[in-house]
């Protein structure tokens, strides 16, 4: 089954070579491009000042992440909840870079290239020439961003997984999963009996008949006699 992680990152500068770090890290669940519900998100320590720029973007201070975890406590349960997934992110390369120099400093493998998929990328091969910002893209399809006053981990991920699936092609795309995901296995009638989810292809198409029109209907096929076809074909009762 196709497990996708959409994850990003808040820093305390844009230099991870030069030592700036992970201050917050927000993960969104996919399930064959479908949200499961399950999320990750964690303030850490950086063990350093962030910087003014940085600041302005999240609004995160010093202050804020002074009694936050470090990265090291950390570490573990992050590997875990991506583990075996494949990463969605924006403009990758910078949060991978600055991922795998955390996990460099514990002795951990990084994160490998090719389980890592990047929607800027895809967003430029998409629209050529146009801008490929995330709040360019939510604008583009639609997407409702009006919480986005300041960056934020685990927010832009929710956004990202709705700006991925339209990059993928849109909601239409996952007609017809929507049934196998848990959720809809689980569906009960009124009465707490589960529901069997008919295929599409078996799903009775509501009736369009107004009821003068079906009315009008009776009225023919009653002037077609006893043995009328339609009688058999319908089920209707003889009068």
């Amino acid at each position: 089954m196709l497990r996708e992680i959409v994850l990003d990152t808040e820093t305390t500068g844009t230099d991870a070579a030069g030592g700036d770090r992970v201050i917050e890290i927000g993960c969104v669940e996919l399930l064959r491009h479908i949200p499961t519900g399950r999320t990750y998100h964690v303030y850490i320590n950086p063990q350093r000042p962030v910087s003014e720029g940085a600041f302005r973007v999240h609004g995160l201070s010093d202050a804020f992440l002074a009694d936050k975890p470090l990265f090291a406590a950390v570490a573990e349960e992050f590997a875990a909840f991506i583990e075996g997934a494949r990463l969605v992110i924006h403009n990758a390369a910078f949060d991978v870079g600055f991922l795998n120099a955390e996990f460099a400093r514990l002795g951990r493998p990084p994160i490998a290239p090719d389980l890592v998929v990047d929607t800027l990328t895809m967003a430029r091969r998409k629209h050529p020439g146009a801008s490929n910002s995330l709040d360019a893209l939510c604008n583009r399809y639609g997407i409702d961003n009006s919480r986005r006053t300041k960056h934020g981990a685990l927010l832009d991920s929710e956004i990202l997984a709705e700006v991925y699936i339209e990059l993928l092609g849109g909601k239409q795309a996952d007609l017809g999963l929507v049934l196998s995901t848990p959720a809809a296995a689980e569906r009960m009638d009124a009465s707490g009996a589960p529901v069997r989810a008919l295929p599409r292809g078996e799903r009775p198409a509501a009736s369009r008949l107004t009821d003068a029109e079906r009315e009008a209907h009776l009225a023919f096929v009653a002037k077609l006699g006893d043995k009328a076809l339609w009688r058999d074909y319908l089920g209707e009762p003889t009068p």
